[in-house]
């Protein structure tokens, strides 16, 4: 090992460690008075509820934990967007749990909640996972109505996709185990079974005090809406639990006698660990955005056996194509390599730079694993295509159109990781959240953005710079330096993986060491919804 692995390996994990710190805080989701004050209502909190349903014998990946961070200041704001989901596994089968917190404005639904809850329910769409919705939310957050309300993407889409996961078969079961009121009290009501706490749930369209003031009517809530009301007397309801751990027992009881599914037949063998060791990864990883490693290296330390057959290995030697295993199962990996390489004429191709040929090598190779069936994985380390009249010439817009295009319109499930850079239309043609990857998570050190830092500061700079010239200011050098580090700040902050993670652009931030988990767990997640559409790129220049 030499110093600058040493250095690289102090600096990433590092990072890791910082992720984990945050992710320490991020369960504390309201916090711990409010943590203290739901116990003493005789109730679980979000994550107990959800940690007593899974098997605790079985791995589970979490999909938006930093969703809400540094959002809503003025709010107060709202730890991993007031909503818990996790993948996971419930009496060995797979399954997607949702559950409100109730300790961050008692479950109140923020934007930023709307569009998790809108992310759980496409996961179990597209990948047809049963899935299960604990239910403890004052409806939605009114002081920002506005922002979730009224629009396609927002607190109605998830009825409307109630209705769409039933007509598909895809198991809903939903516990009322706190408030449940108003809209919000349809999507477990629009699920196929449900169950009620008794006497800490209530479930009505509109509670005593609003009951009063628009009809007269003088009713307690529990009588209005409460389990017995709803087992007993209205129908509403289909059991009822004495306590949160009963209702949590009744949906493994059901969700274990559901039957086996159709699948889509992905290949997998005998799971094996890599030869080489993934923690090397903190070393290879480089600590400057501006340094090369080798992306073959951190290949062999996530595939199984440290073993991939390269596609193309000679040519388009910017992007890395190949066959290999992870936990068992087939992948055709694309992956950006970070070092500068030779081609045949001689010629030199910066890392990360997607160049025509290997734009043109990746469509074919998405074609190949679209034919064979075998789920695709980007490693992005991008910072974009490459620039300047020779590329232009040589018609990189139509190579990398045809790359689009085959992201686009490739059927088989694909699953992106960020490595490093994600930058510009390399983000899209690598697999970035516009195009529909089933899982994308990023690792501490990546960053997402239309450029790097450093260089959007100087295009914005030099923009300042000419506005402030025209007005007649001066623009000394001292002064200069002052925008520009004030500018490269707040852009290198929209840059950070816990940026991209808050809005949900990715699914997580995770630490290297469990990408292997994230990609098993989403292709077994994808083999329970079989492909029913043929691979078709459509018409496009040639």
């Amino acid at each position: 090992m030499d110093i600058n692995f040493n250095k690289n390996e102090d600096h990433n994990k590092l990072l890791v460690s910082d992720l984990k710190n945050k992710l320490v805080k991020v369960k504390l989701g309201g916090g711990e008075k409010r943590i203290k004050k739901h116990h003493a209502k005789g109730k679980m909190t979000a994550r107990e509820r959800v940690n007593y349903l899974l098997d605790s014998k079985k791995k589970s990946i979490e999909i938006g934990a930093f969703a809400g961070e540094d959002m809503y200041a003025e709010h107060g704001g709202c730890p991993s967007g007031g909503v818990v989901v996790k993948m996971g596994y419930i009496q060995g089968k797979q399954c997607i749990v949702v559950a409100n917190d109730a300790t961050v404005k008692a479950g109140a639904w923020f934007p930023i909640t709307g569009k998790k809850n809108l992310r759980a329910q496409e996961i179990a769409i597209e990948n047809k996972l049963p899935i299960i919705y604990l239910v403890d939310s004052a409806g939605v957050y009114l002081p920002m109505q506005d922002e979730i309300f009224p629009d396609k993407e927002h607190f109605g889409r998830i009825f409307r996709n109630n209705a769409v996961m039933s007509s598909m078969g895809i198991t809903q079961i939903s516990a009322i185990m706190g408030s449940c009121v108003a809209g919000g009290a349809y999507l477990p009501i629009m699920s196929d079974e449900a169950i009620i706490v008794d006497k800490t749930a209530s479930i009505f369209l509109a509670g005593s005090y609003l009951v009063k003031a628009a009809i007269g009517e003088s009713i307690d809530n529990e009588t209005l809406g409460g389990a017995t009301t709803h087992c007993e007397i209205s129908g509403v309801t289909d059991y009822k639990a004495t306590d949160d751990k009963d209702a949590l027992d009744k949906i493994k009881r059901i969700v274990d006698k559901i039957g086996d599914y159709d699948k889509a037949g992905f290949n997998r063998n005998e799971p094996k660990k890599p030869k080489e060791n993934p923690e090397d990864i903190y070393g290879i990883l480089p600590r400057s955005r501006a340094d090369q490693y080798d992306m073959k290296e951190i290949i062999k330390r996530l595939v199984d056996n440290s073993e991939f057959d390269e596609y193309k290995e000679d040519y388009g030697k910017s992007i890395i194509t190949a066959y290999a295993r992870i936990d068992g199962w087939a992948v055709g990996i694309i992956a950006n390599q970070r070092t500068l390489v030779k081609t045949k004429k001689g010629e030199m191709q910066f890392g990360g730079v997607i160049y025509n040929d290997s734009a043109d090598k990746s469509t074919r190779f998405i074609a190949n694993c679209n034919q064979k069936k075998i789920p695709l994985v980007f490693l992005q380390d991008v910072t974009g295509f490459m620039v300047g009249s020779k590329s232009e010439h040589s018609g990189i817009i139509k190579d990398g159109a045809k790359m689009v295009n085959a992201v686009s319109n490739s059927v088989v499930p694909k699953f992106t990781i960020v490595l490093g850079n994600s930058y510009g239309a390399g983000n899209y043609a690598m697999c970035g959240k516009a195009y529909d990857p089933r899982l994308i998570a990023a690792w501490p050190s990546a960053e997402l953005a239309v450029m790097s830092g450093n260089s959007a500061a100087k295009v914005l700079l030099q923009i300042e710079t000419a506005s402030l010239k025209k007005k007649g200011e001066t623009i000394t050098k001292e002064k200069e330096d002052e925008l520009f580090n004030k500018i490269k700040a707040r852009y290198d902050n929209q840059v950070s993986p816990y940026y991209a993670a808050a809005r949900i652009w990715t699914d997580a931030v995770i630490d290297p060491l469990d990408t292997r988990t994230w990609i098993s767990m989403g292709i077994e997640a994808a083999n329970h919804a079989p492909i029913e559409k043929q691979f078709n790129m459509g018409v496009l220049q040639v």
